[in-house]
């Protein structure tokens, strides 16, 4: 059996099936490219083509979304859900509000978050969703009437053990809160279960907020340590200000690291004196401004509308935006300004040929399917704390975050080690979260 000539198939037949979703093109390759040692060890998993199945959702929901302005203007949006693999659970995975979502965002995403839900060892499958619609700029009563609209269509295909969204980027406790406000109208039942992310007084876990950046810092925390380093006095760089960039600057702090710029669309801002989280939060989620405004209060600090966040000096670097921000060129200043380790906070966001620049340069590289797990981890636990009618504190949490992280890391580097490819935790990350859903599908039949 030809493994590379049968994964090549499975590619060239998404890409035949996808045309135009290029993220969705790039999330599959990925993943493809890494297998083939995999497979060549269970070849049972090609001959039921567990592979094909994979890269084809289970469901894919497109649908319309009408809501009126506060000027009385109607507009019409377009909602997704790809619920990709309920091989693990139920469906788990973000919703997205923004003007670049389209149904081949959403797959890159669904698809990615099949390995990653894996990797926690939870019991949660992948999916995702979202609309092109841009909160951004809109009133309170917009917002939530778009939310409104978008949950009375979405509603019929969730349930707590059926498919269970969270928040990503363009949702937040304040779009959660509309969403779950009309599944619980729409249903007649307060179903906690359905949404994550939910404000703590009402369901919501302590330090779901927190978990995504902090579990990224967690996971860098144990890469350094594998290797005899540590984060202690280093130097980062953070791409975005939202919120995982917000909180992994927080953690990094809290363990003795040293942030010294982050970013935003309109540009980054350099703070040698380290980032002043409480002002950043201020501006970017009370304020809702453009991180420039930092710069304007904080005489220590500077502002660029040029270049990237990457340009300047670090140790480590955080890119925890959005998908494909960290290119080659940002790669190659990375390695010549001696980073040590890169972690990926956001989905997706080195691009193949920054990974292959850090990798061949002997960076630390911890991809995004297990650095940033720690959202998705916390939501399972919000969930398992509705299912109990119980909460527990955010020690607590907090507490089961890391020990989830740590497990991810160690999981990563042994699968990594089994397949003679040390440190390469993109193997590790793809080859652990396949074989678990490979199994799971294997077990229960050609479905």
């Amino acid at each position: 059996m030809n493994v590379s000539a049968r994964i090549d198939a499975v590619y060239a037949q998404v890409l035949r099936r996808n045309p135009g979703e290029t993220e969705f093109h790039q999330a599959v390759g990925e993943v493809l490219h890494t297998l083939a040692p995999v497979l060549r060890a269970h070849p049972d998993y090609v001959d039921t083509r567990i592979v094909e199945r994979l890269c084809e959702p289970e469901r894919q929901i497109i649908f319309r979304v009408p809501w009126v302005d506060d000027r009385g203007e109607v507009h019409v949006n377009r909602g997704f859900r790809v619920e990709f693999s309920s091989a693990l659970g139920p469906y788990k995975g973000g919703l997205r509000f923004h003007p670049s979502v389209n149904l081949g965002i959403v797959k890159f995403l669904g698809f990615e978050q099949i390995f990653k839900n894996a990797l926690t060892g939870l019991a949660i499958g992948g999916g995702k969703g979202g609309a092109d619609f841009d909160p951004k700029g809109r009133s309170t009563g917009e917002v939530m009437r778009f939310c409104q609209s978008f949950m009375t269509e979405l509603y019929r295909h969730l349930g707590e053990h059926t498919d269970v969204p969270a928040g990503d980027i363009g949702v937040g406790s304040r779009e959660i809160g509309y969403l779950f406000g009309q599944y619980k109208r729409v249903t007649n039942r307060y179903e906690a279960g359905v949404l994550t992310g939910k404000g703590v007084s009402w369901g919501g876990s302590h330090a779901r907020t927190e978990a995504t950046g902090y579990g990224t810092v967690y996971f860098v925390q144990e890469m350094l340590t594998a290797r005899g380093l540590h984060l202690d006095g280093r130097r980062v760089v953070v791409s975005g200000s939202g919120n995982v960039a917000l909180y992994a600057i927080e953690k990094i702090h809290a363990l003795g690291g040293h942030v010294v710029a982050c970013s935003d669309s309109s540009g980054y801002l350099v703070d040698e004196r380290g980032i002043d989280v409480t002002l950043l939060k201020e501006i970017k989620e009370v304020r809702r401004e453009r991180i420039s405004a930092y710069a304007e209060a904080r005489p220590t600090a500077s502002f660029s509308a040029r270049g990237s966040v990457f340009d300047v000096p670090c140790d480590i670097a955080l890119p925890c935006a959005t998908q494909n921000e960290l290119d080659e060129q940002s790669a190659i200043a990375l390695v010549k300004n001696s980073v040590v380790a890169v972690a990926e906070g956001a989905n997706m966001p080195c691009t193949p040929a920054a990974i292959n620049v850090l990798r061949e340069a002997g960076v630390l590289f911890g991809p995004g399917k297990a650095a940033n797990a720690g959202g998705v981890a916390t939501s399972a636990l919000e969930m398992r704390q509705n299912a109990s009618r119980h909460q527990w504190t955010f020690q607590q949490t907090e507490t089961q975050l890391a020990d989830v992280m740590r497990n991810i890391h160690a999981q990563c580097r042994a699968t990594a080690e089994a397949y003679d490819a040390p440190e390469n935790y993109v193997l590790g990350a793809n080859a652990t979260g396949f074989l678990r859903a490979a199994e799971a599908m294997d077990a229960q039949g050609l479905v």
